[in-house]
């Protein structure tokens, strides 16, 4: 009979004290601050489960992979530096965010199929190089499609990349792989699960999603490269998304943005600290400048790339969000498949409604991911207590975007919870002009009105307990 080492009661507690003094050590000395929530239940991990906590601790407790402050850029000029809201700009310079240009043209579509051809368009396009970021590229007829299309890219001479998450891509079972390979397309996986060390960690996700055809034009927002995205299927229709084209600087600083995440797919970890500024400075420089445009400041297309995630020293979107929530006048209106904010973000939001700012949050009666609506739950039922106008939508809504006023707007791949916020890599574009504005603000708008108001109403005691078990790890889902 195999007989199982016998352990001391001094030898456990030595462990425990090894467990707790490496959190101390990656949490203080590396500078990876943490929320209270997700503090406190890595301490009652480890101290409760030492032999399982730690070693979960040291594979998915890194969130950050840069301990220097993102090198910051400098404060908005030019003639369009009053187009936008300073307390956004600023902030957004402060924290190493390239500044905001006018772009040549911008074009959202809601519409799953426009937004397919519009993708489609942007890569056909493409004559020099093609870089494509994705978090899924799925074993459908949508993934065959874009595919097919990259690899006759390739074929045409075009450099073309393709990034796909590692855990993303495991829905489509690398079903493309062989077929673009043999046509020439570059394929990386963003850090394998089970890869070397060196590849970056296991929990820390890409989910970013752009098409960038020669530095000059940009497709992006919430949509993966897959069916659901797009079209209806028998008994299942598309998801509520967003997605838009843009051309002019922003494809710029997200092609920069691209090169760091292509680098760190390979573990050139280096990349991350040294390199960005210097990517974002020669992508600006050679981008096509916008048109000259005698249109007033108001009309102009004004916008820029807001990343955010591990390879940032700052909680960028998190620290824009939560400004905005008290920075807005008149409305905030937001619209998000999974909504577990962390305790700032969400008092942010209930101060702005207590003191009267018009918010509407829209969201799935039930998303794709059934924890994380059940972690919504005590956020959602808060923000109505407060005044807020939150909206569950029949269908499933996957579109991620925010209105603050007639002054600001992002679209992209980032949800309001926590794992988008403070653990996933991520991007938004912001946007300044009133057009574009106007579209999201009318979007969500109009969205909300096909859902029904959710209530504040108190759940069963035994669905309170659960869901308060389950926001103890909302950081993590």
């Amino acid at each position: 009979m195999l007989a199982l080492p016998h352990i001391t009661p001094l030898e456990h507690a030595a462990f425990v004290a090894a467990g707790l003094l490496a959190y101390i050590v990656v949490t203080r000395i590396r500078h990876q601050r943490r929320h209270p929530y997700a503090a406190m239940s890595w301490i009652f991990g480890i101290a409760a489960f030492p032999y399982l906590g730690l070693p979960l601790f040291l594979i998915f407790g890194t969130r950050k992979l840069v301990r220097p402050a993102t090198p910051r850029q400098p404060a908005p000029a030019g003639p369009w530096a009053h187009a936008a809201p300073l307390w956004a700009t600023r902030l957004l310079a402060a924290v190493g965010v390239a500044g905001a240009r006018p772009q040549a043209s911008v074009r959202f579509a809601a519409d799953g199929q426009q937004a397919l051809a519009q993708l489609r368009a942007v890569i056909a396009s493409s004559r020099q190089t093609l870089d494509i970021c994705t978090y899924v590229l799925g074993d459908d007829a949508t993934g065959t499609a874009v595919a097919a299309a990259l690899a006759e890219r390739a074929r045409a001479g075009v450099r073309v990349r393709l990034l796909v998450d590692s855990i993303g891509s495991l829905k489509s079972a690398h079903s493309h792989d062989a077929m673009l390979k043999a046509m020439g397309v570059r394929t990386r996986l963003f850090v394998p699960a089970l890869g070397l060390p060196g590849r970056g960690r296991t929990n820390l996700r890409n989910h970013r999603k752009l098409v960038v055809a020669d530095g000059a034009r940009l497709w992006a927002g919430g949509r993966n490269i897959a069916d659901e995205y797009f079209v209806d299927r028998e008994g299942a229709p598309a998801w509520l998304d967003l997605s838009f084209v843009a051309e002019g600087p922003l494809a710029a600083q997200a092609q920069a943005l691209f090169e760091g995440d292509w680098r760190i797919a390979r573990g050139a970890r280096k990349a991350l600290r040294l390199g960005y500024a210097e990517r974002l400075a020669r992508s600006e420089a050679d981008a096509p400048a916008p048109p000259a445009d005698s249109a007033p400041p108001s009309a102009w297309r004004l916008a820029q790339w807001v990343p955010s995630g591990p390879d940032f020293h700052e909680d960028i979107l998190h620290a824009l969000l939560v400004s905005a929530a008290f920075h807005a006048e008149q409305r905030l209106l937001l619209a998000t498949p999974y909504f577990v904010p962390d305790e700032a973000l969400l008092e942010s939001l209930v101060l702005a409604a207590k003191r009267g700012l018009g918010i509407t949050l829209v969201l799935p009666r039930r998303s794709n991911h059934r924890l994380a609506d059940w972690a919504r739950g005590r956020a959602v039922r808060t923000l109505v207590e407060a005044g807020a106008d939150v909206r569950l939508l029949p269908g499933m809504v996957h579109a991620k975007a925010v209105v603050v006023d007639d002054v600001l707007a992002l679209c992209g791949s980032a949800n309001l919870d926590s794992r988008s916020l403070f653990i996933n890599y991520e991007a938004m574009a912001a946007f300044y002009g009133r057009d574009e504005i106007d579209w999201l603000g009318r979007w969500i708008s109009a969205t909300a009105q096909q859902g029904t108001p959710a209530t504040a109403r108190a759940p069963s005691w035994p669905r309170d307990i659960a869901e308060g078990i389950i926001a103890t790890v909302g950081f993590q889902l």
